[in-house]
């Protein structure tokens, strides 16, 4: 009955296999997007953008994130090689002979309008392209969204799309094709090439536009005296992260010009961002240029800028930067053009939330603001910390009750709030500054000292997994057990001593709340039936938590299935599998993963938020978030679903010793051999001997005794490979290669004491 059993399970997985290696040396090939240009548009228009990024080809499908925006896919432009572009060039040289022929003038546009697309050192990761039309409802809300294209070998990643009410307006795409005459790389541009390329807009407008090597792009608009400008850049926000990184990150400049071809403002930046904000009062009525390049003149097709420029609102700071559940917060406002100076929010869900306010030329920029359910009380001076005194310091400390979250601010260069508090012999404390994730400047030193004003504990920069798109993760975090009965203090000021208004932050202070967030990587996956895709799953604990998590996809469509389903006690990371139902689909399917912990005898439930793991400058990696966990199945598969492990689980390995694992899949086919390979093993575990049969292939695990202590548990992700067979009329060696097909479904493990003779 096994043996009948087991030749079953190998025969259904077969046709799986064999399905997959028909496309396996395409799903190899990710799609993926690197920019879209326009990165953005107006609401109630229809218009189309380029999209630029590797193995788009057979791209069908676009996808806008939300409600109110269509996408349709127009055209797919391949790689011009350098004979075609040559040939279009001495078209041009032809045309441009007879340039008052209307039938030549169309031809001309045409032409450019190819070879604008056209580089001789174009990264891989940059060379296709795709047209989508997007068209974008009246009533679609404004913010953020985010697009991505599906091929027929997966979804792309996501990239930021702008929904505004702004016109907008972009430059020319064959402007980029005419380098300016004798500009060096790393040089100024003169000011009669400036002049002569300057583009006429009319305010208020969003500007898109991409820098190429050298590249300066100038716009002129008209200004009256008394207006207050504010100009303001998208560009790193766009596209945080280049996957190469050559030539680098945009750092886009800012430079605000008058009639006479004066500079009268210039930026590079807004406090801790890299897109600059330029805020300037017209001194009298008459022409002025916004120009914008990369700081050292650097460029690619990938270099997308956005500019709101106008007399629009904008926040550069809120007082307080959150508020409890559940009740009215007044908010005080502090920015430009600006409707009101406070408004009053009432908000009921903790978390993260935006706000923004409707000024007379449209919406502000979107400010974070916090809910919480802890009770919460506003900072009250006198509380300084004179560094130089501190027994006057701690006299004059605000008197606070934990649990509690206070909202203050560093009001002045040099300030130091402290706040007193009492606490018992043993009791576990948890204080910890949210500043910088809620975008003020504030780069907070927290603190705690005993009633002698002896330092126990004290912190600058605490990282946190969970804010992806921080390189500078400036907010503090401690937690320390108290010594004794008594009073105790929490100092709060700046690392550079700086100050202001602008310098607020909510500092909690209380127990321990044990909890935790998931990320799950990546935020798309491509699959084929019968087979298996790795994921990651990443666990942000949070206040001592240390408990088992059990993941489980959460109303997920027939056919899905988790394996692997758990991050062990004390780890912060497991890698699952994901397998698909045997039949394709044309859209891809939302999931959603959750995972379960138990929590000092309560039942918590968080849902995962789909991520992307990036890098940034060759080593900094960072999970940034996406809106959507989506999944396409391609290809038909095993009609019963994935591979079967044909061992009970979890796998037992013993350190120093092998255990013996079965799967249903066979090693032969008539199409070739099938190869398992552990993909990113912990330590200590390998591979020692694979054989096999017509029913199934056994794996011999080994677990090193140094390496691979008892109590270790995982998962084991194992990768299935296929060698074709040669074929007569095939090159011997090209024939061989060895090509991905999929991943055998996780396999849970656990290093255990080796059994005593």
């Amino acid at each position: 009955m096994r043996a009948s059993r087991c030749l079953s399970t190998a025969v259904l997985a077969l046709p799986a296999i064999l399905a997959a290696a028909s496309a396996a040396h395409a799903q190899q090939f990710h799609p993926s997007i690197a920019y879209v240009f326009p990165a953005g548009g107006r609401q109630g228009e229809t218009f189309q953008v380029r999209v630029g990024g590797q193995f788009l080809s057979g791209a069908r499908e676009a996808y806008v994130s939300g409600t109110g925006v269509q996408a349709k896919v127009v055209e797919h432009i391949r790689p011009m090689s350098q004979k075609e572009f040559n040939d279009l060039r001495e078209e041009m040289r032809e045309l441009l002979k007879k340039r008052r022929d209307p039938e030549a003038q169309k031809r001309l546009a045409e032409i450019r309008k190819k070879i604008s697309t056209f580089s001789r050192n174009i990264s891989p990761a940059l060379a296709d392209t795709v047209v989508v039309e997007v068209t974008v409802a009246a009533d679609a809300a404004p913010g953020r969204r985010q697009l991505r294209l599906a091929t027929g070998i997966g979804v792309t990643n996501p990239l930021v799309f702008c929904i505004g009410q702004l016109p907008e307006c972009r430059e020319d795409e064959t402007s980029n094709l005419n380098a300016y005459p004798g500009s060096p790389m790393y040089g100024r541009v003169p000011a009669l090439a400036r002049s002569e390329r300057d583009v006429p807009v009319t305010l208020p407008t969003v500007i898109n536009g991409q820098i190429m090597p050298g590249d300066v792009d100038r716009y002129r608009f008209h200004a009256t005296k008394g207006q207050r400008l504010v100009a303001s850049v998208c560009a790193r926000d766009l596209i945080p992260y280049i996957a190469d990184a050559v030539p680098g990150w945009f750092q886009a400049t800012l430079a605000l010009y008058d009639a006479d071809g004066n500079e009268v403002a210039y930026t590079d930046d807004f406090r801790f961002h890299p897109d600059p904000v330029l805020v300037y009062e017209v001194p009298t009525d008459g022409e002025y240029v916004v120009e914008i390049r990369d700081a050292i003149y650097r460029g690619r097709q990938d270099f997308v800028y956005r500019i709101a420029l106008g007399e629009l609102p904008f926040i550069t700071g809120i007082f307080p930067l959150g508020g409890p559940a559940g009740t009215e917060t007044a908010v005080e406002l502090t920015g430009w053009n600006l409707p009101a100076d406070r408004i009053t929010l009432s908000r009921q869900r903790p978390g993260i939330q935006t706000l923004a306010v409707e000024g007379a030329r449209g919406l502000s920029n979107a400010h974070p603001f916090a809910v919480d359910t802890r009770p919460e009380c506003l900072e009250t001076e006198p509380n300084d910390a004179p560094a130089a005194a501190p027994a006057g310091t701690l006299a004059q400390a605000q008197a606070v009750t934990l649990p509690v979250i206070v909202n203050g601010r560093i009001g002045k260069p040099g300030d130091r709030d402290v706040f007193g508090f009492d606490g018992r012999a043993g009791q576990a404390i948890v204080a910890e500054v949210v500043a910088r994730r809620l975008q003020s400047p504030l780069d907070s030193v927290l603190m705690v000292t005993d009633a002698k004003g002896k330092p126990l504990a004290v912190n600058d920069d605490h990282e946190d997994k969970g804010a992806g798109l921080e390189t500078h993760h400036a907010d503090s975090f401690l937690r320390l057990t108290l010594p004794a009965d008594g009073r105790y203090y929490a100092h709060l000021g700046d690392a550079q001593r700086e100050g202001g208004r602008a310098y607020a932050y909510r500092l909690r202070i209380g127990p321990p709340q044990p909890d935790f967030a998931l990320r799950v990587a990546p935020s798309s996956v491509s699959l084929r039936g019968g087979l298996s895709v790795a994921l990651a799953v990443y666990a942000l604990r949070r206040d001592g938590f240390s408990g088992p998590i059990d993941l489980a996809l959460a109303d997920a469509p027939d056919g899905f299935a988790l394996a692997g389903g758990r991050v062990p006690a004390g780890q912060n990371q497991v890698r699952a599998t994901l397998s698909a139902p045997p039949r394709p689909s044309r859209e891809p399917y939302h999931l959603h993963l959750e995972g379960r912990a138990d929590i000092a005898g309560r039942e918590v439930v968080h849902r995962a938020v789909p991520a992307d793991d990036l890098m940034q400058a060759f080593a900094y990696r960072h999970l940034v978030p996406a809106e959507d966990f989506l999944a396409t199945v391609s290809g038909r598969g095993a009609g019963r679903g994935p591979v079967r492990i044909l061992t009970g689980l979890p796998l037992k390995i013993p350190a120093g010793g092998t255990v013996r694992l079965r799967v249903g899949i066979p090693s032969e086919t008539p199409f070739g051999k099938i190869d398992l390979e552990l993909s990113e093993p912990p330590d200590g575990i390998a591979i020692r001997d694979v054989s096999s049969d017509r029913l199934a292939t056994e794996i011999v695990l080994a677990g090193d005794d140094e390496k691979a202590r008892p109590g270790l548990q995982g998962n084991l992700i194992v990768n299935v490979f296929l060698t074709p067979k040669p074929r007569q009329s095939e090159n011997q060696n090209r024939a061989r290669r060895r090509v991905p097909i999929g991943s055998l479904p996780a396999i849970p493990f656990e290093i255990v004491e080796p059994s005593r003779p």
